[in-house]
């Protein structure tokens, strides 16, 4: 591993490709019931001053992807709040303890983003406790493999779209009565929205459906001064996968990639840090494929 996300390190051997094992842990995960840790870049991550006092929004920022992004800004100088369920306040709690030794203020929200009242209530608590909003950064997923579509309820559809879906518009419909122009919103899409697994029908979807709603609000805000863009990621080892797929197919989890593994965290926050700092006022609209070199057009 390198001592920084700075040092050059050949990228098919940076972290293991070695097999997951036949691991199966319940929904919706902790990351202490992992059988091996993910690098989050608690170790790694270096910040330069790239988001000095900015205040974000980060929705599943309890572990995963989220966990590795709260980690980035707090060192590149952020405030952080992090929407989580419930049942994750341990992750939570852990993610809130990097982001304060980054020495930032970090916010725990716990609740349910399927709930638009709670959504309001995740911006109302950045603005207040941290005196503002800057970034906004919609992560938080859900997903459940399937066996083909008849396999399909409409429980899990509506929990899949309200979740990946409804909770993005709504957020960023409370957010846009605060952000100022230079704000940023970042939403996840996925590698899925492009190469679409046959047993996550409906969470592909809702992958692709993240794409176009951020190209159209990033046309619809421009004018506002505020950017708003896409990260999105391969497979990347977080508790998600083995709380909702295959044993078998978590063994070689991300093995058929060009790079032949898995991703890490800690490998998607630069993505998030670039679209939320200066450094890309002159792009928004745009989707950044973090896949292992899989193809996201």
């Amino acid at each position: 591993m390198p001592e920084d996300q700075y040092e050059p390190t050949d990228p098919t051997t940076q972290h293991t490709s070695d097999d997951f094992g036949e691991q199966q842990i319940d929904h919706p995960g902790l990351t202490g019931d992992l059988e091996q840790q993910p690098d989050h870049g608690e170790q790694t991550y270096r910040g330069s001053g790239r988001l000095d006092g900015r205040r974000a929004i980060i929705t599943g920022g309890d572990s995963g992807i989220g966990r590795a992004v709260a980690i980035a800004f707090a060192r590149e100088g952020a405030d952080v709040l992090i929407s989580y369920l419930p049942e994750e306040e341990e992750d939570a709690q852990e993610t809130l303890r990097w982001v304060e030794d980054a020495g930032r203020k970090g916010v725990a929200v716990p609740g349910d983003i399927q709930d638009e009242a709670h959504c309001q209530a995740i911006v109302a608590r950045a603005v207040a406790e941290l005196g503002g909003l800057d970034v906004l950064v919609n992560n938080a997923a859900y997903q459940m493999g399937l066996e083909g579509l008849e396999s399909l309820t409409t429980e899990q559809l509506e929990r899949t779209y309200r979740t990946n879906v409804f909770a993005m518009i709504w957020l960023c419909k409370a957010a846009l009565a605060h952000l100022e122009p230079g704000a940023s919103i970042i939403n996840t899409s996925s590698v899925q929205a492009y190469q679409p697994s046959t047993d996550l029908l409906d969470y592909a979807s809702t992958k692709a459906a993240i794409v176009n709603f951020t190209k159209n609000l990033a046309q619809v805000v421009a004018d506002r001064g505020i950017r708003v863009n896409s990260v999105a990621p391969g497979p990347v080892w977080t508790p998600l996968i083995p709380a909702t797929m295959d044993p078998e197919k978590v063994d070689q989890f991300g093995q058929q990639t060009p790079l032949g593994r898995a991703g890490q965290p800690a490998e998607l926050a630069p993505a998030f840090v670039f679209f939320a700092s200066q450094e890309s006022s002159y792009v928004s609209g745009e989707v950044l494929g973090v896949t292992g070199g899989k193809s996201v057009s």
